[in-house]
């Protein structure tokens, strides 16, 4: 049925029920995982001027090794499954690198896990899972966390 499923992680608590989901898929659909993390780029974009640059980089630099180490936990427990794994990490604004992506490799299914916000947060910024279940064309899968 799906032969390219796209997992987005953003390294939280709220996407490892999201991650045995999409592990338990591709591997009954005999499917390719893709696994991305968004460095997203307005929490270092803010960092203007000169004065700066060092605290860009280094902020910059360690949102990408945290994303990266989430993708590469992925990556092992989905091979340890037998699961085949693309991975990528982007630069960008999360909704729409995730959607950019999913068309460009064309995904049939993506799978996001979600976690409880407060509604001011939602209401003030909204939500990556929001925004790409409302945007996408291809199916998208919910999981919300677990909650104990």
């Amino acid at each position: 049925m799906y032969s390219d499923i796209l997992l987005p992680t953003d390294g939280t608590d709220g996407v490892d029920a999201a991650i045995d989901h999409a592990i338990d898929a591709a591997s009954r659909y005999d499917a390719t995982l893709h696994v991305i993390h968004v460095v997203d780029a307005s929490t270092y974009e803010a960092y203007t001027g000169d004065e700066y640059v060092h605290e860009f980089e280094g902020l910059e630099s360690g949102l990408a090794q945290m994303g990266q180490d989430a993708i590469d936990e992925i990556t092992e427990r989905a091979a340890s499954e037998g699961v085949v794994v693309v991975d990528a990490l982007i630069h960008g604004t999360p909704h729409e690198e995730i959607l950019r992506y999913a068309d460009d490799c064309g995904i049939g299914l993506i799978v996001l896990g979600s976690r409880e916000e407060s509604g001011e947060y939602r209401r003030l910024l909204g939500s990556v899972t929001e925004r790409v279940a409302r945007m996408a064309p291809q199916p998208v899968t919910i999981v919300k966390a677990n909650h104990t």
